[in-house]
């Protein structure tokens, strides 16, 4: 029989694979996976100031998520700075201020590595509650962006000359984003994040013929890769949300495997 904590850790694990299969679609098509990265390192720096201010660390991820990703919005397409230099300059400046703000809080006792590379095993009730809670509520705007967002994604010009609110389904992505990375940081650890985000997408790409099909099997793929690191972990005696992200990549080695009829089947919106 599992103990009650493992449990508790896949239920909430897979929660966040489904969510975060749809939006690791989009990531891909859109080739943001550096813009992801960039929002998960600068999740710390939303930890420390949470804790700052006592409230809730997810609180302050999402605000300073959002506020840097607004911050790149701003700045990309600037002739002075290319946007992959702009990139790594937020992540590691984000991260390494968070890493800072922490080391200077002496009078607050802080498990860095849980926050870096997740704390699956430790998962409430609460936590389960908080994931599945802000999950309905990020897949219901999903829902509701999807046709927009992906014609967006197909041809920007032409989504807006069709009528698009283009900055707002934009937004609206990035704030997604924003949300996921912070209900998934226990899970999977700010530094592990965007893993899970892009892997699961990029073993479901050969196999889908439509977007919908391929956010289906992105999230099946991360359900089934969160299961496969956990009990890898428990047998191995190994960090779980390191051992999640190498489930899913395993996932993908073997999605390269040739298979006949399958060559050029990869969507690509």
């Amino acid at each position: 029989m599992l103990d009650d904590f493992f449990v508790r850790a896949m239920v909430a694990g897979v929660g966040v694979a489904l969510l975060a299969g749809p939006l690791g679609c989009f990531i891909v098509w859109r080739r943001m996976a550096f813009f992801g990265g960039t929002m998960a390192h600068s999740a710390l720096l939303g930890v420390a100031l949470g804790l700052i201010v006592d409230v809730n660390p997810i609180l302050g991820v999402t605000a300073v998520t959002v506020a840097v990703a607004l911050l790149l919005v701003a700045l990309q397409g600037r002739d002075w700075l290319a946007s992959d230099t702009l990139l790594g300059i937020l992540a590691h400046a984000s991260l390494a201020l968070g890493l800072v703000v922490i080391g200077a809080m002496t009078w607050l006792r802080v498990d860095l590595l849980g926050f870096l590379f997740g704390d699956v095993l430790a998962v409430t009730v609460t936590d389960i509650v908080v994931i599945y809670t802000g999950g309905s509520v990020v897949l219901a705007v999903m829902a509701a962006i999807w046709r927009p967002l992906l014609a967006l994604t197909v041809h920007e010009g032409l989504a807006r000359a069709e009528g698009v609110p283009t900055f707002a389904v934009r937004l609206a992505f990035m704030l997604l984003i924003a949300l996921v990375i912070s209900l998934a940081m226990k899970i999977i650890g700010i530094l592990l994040i965007t893993s899970l985000l892009i892997i699961p997408a990029a073993a479901a790409r050969r196999f889908a013929g439509t977007p919908e099909r391929m956010a289906v099997m992105a999230s099946v793929i991360g359900a089934v890769a969160v299961v496969l690191g956990l009990h890898g972990s428990l047998y191995l005696d190994a960090p779980a949300g390191p051992s999640i992200v190498v489930a899913a990549t395993a996932v993908f080695a073997l999605s390269l495997i040739p298979i006949p009829g399958l060559a050029g089947r990869a969507h690509r919106p």
